[in-house]
């Protein structure tokens, strides 16, 4: 693909899948620059992104806006999260819940990415294509649930998902070309699956699941905003 001219950025950059993600969009030379924001790796004279931290959050936005005055971004994809404390999985039943565990997982999977887009959604163009995904879960999806569990994890992804709806209607006041949408990745061969890569599940390496992702997101279009899909591009129930 020839140089668009444009900007990429990953946030989540130096988790599995974000490395994955960031490595193939380089590597398809589609962008005259593809950037990555994480909390342990980040671009020369970046901060370290928290998105747990509002002010790290607007700062890094800030240090975005300068490398973007020339090459717009166009592409932004979430790839954060979280799903359990090591040694202890997600929680099966009620006498389970904690109360800092729901605090510390709504706060990376729910009001981290909030935030994101409160800060980062300004850069994007007011004309154009502008494609903003945020790597959401098949489990926070409500219609779908039909095991119980996991109490946390669910609840901050359907959180997750209808501020990624919502966002969508107030960006396309703004831009009719942006599409905002949340996807889900599959089972992904990284640290935060691994527990739960049982057999039967369709797990798939990093680089394979990028590819797959970035195919979806090339094929979309401003009537795709606002929806739910997975890496196949189909349609997951809210």
């Amino acid at each position: 693909m020839a140089d668009n001219g444009n900007t990429a950025l990953v946030i989540g950059a130096s988790g599995g899948l974000g490395t994955a993600l960031k490595a193939h969009l380089l590597s398809s030379g589609a962008f005259s620059q593809v950037l990555g924001l994480s909390r342990s790796v980040s671009e020369a004279g970046a901060p370290l992104l928290d998105v747990t931290d509002e002010a790290n959050i607007a700062a890094s936005a800030e240090w975005l806006k300068e490398l973007c005055a020339a090459k717009p971004l166009r592409y932004l994809i979430v790839a954060t999260g979280y799903l359990h404390q090591t040694g202890q999985g997600p929680e099966r039943s009620l006498a389970q819940l904690d109360a800092a565990y729901l605090s510390q997982i709504f706060a990376i999977n729910t009001i981290g990415p909030a935030l994101l887009l409160k800060h980062f959604a300004p850069l994007l163009p007011r004309d154009g294509e502008s494609k903003i995904v945020f790597i959401s879960a098949k489990v926070g999806s409500i219609g779908d649930n039909a095991l119980g569990g996991w109490y946390g994890y669910r609840a901050s992804k359907a959180a997750l998902n209808q501020i990624v709806k919502t966002a969508s209607i107030e960006l396309a006041r703004r831009n009719k070309q942006t599409c905002c949408i949340a996807l889900h990745p599959g089972t992904v061969a990284t640290q935060l699956s691994d527990p739960f890569s049982k057999t039967g599940l369709n797990v798939r390496e990093p680089a394979i699941a990028a590819l797959e992702i970035c195919q979806v997101i090339d094929r979309l279009r401003a009537q795709d905003n606002g929806r739910f899909v997975d890496y196949r591009g189909q349609a997951l129930p809210w």
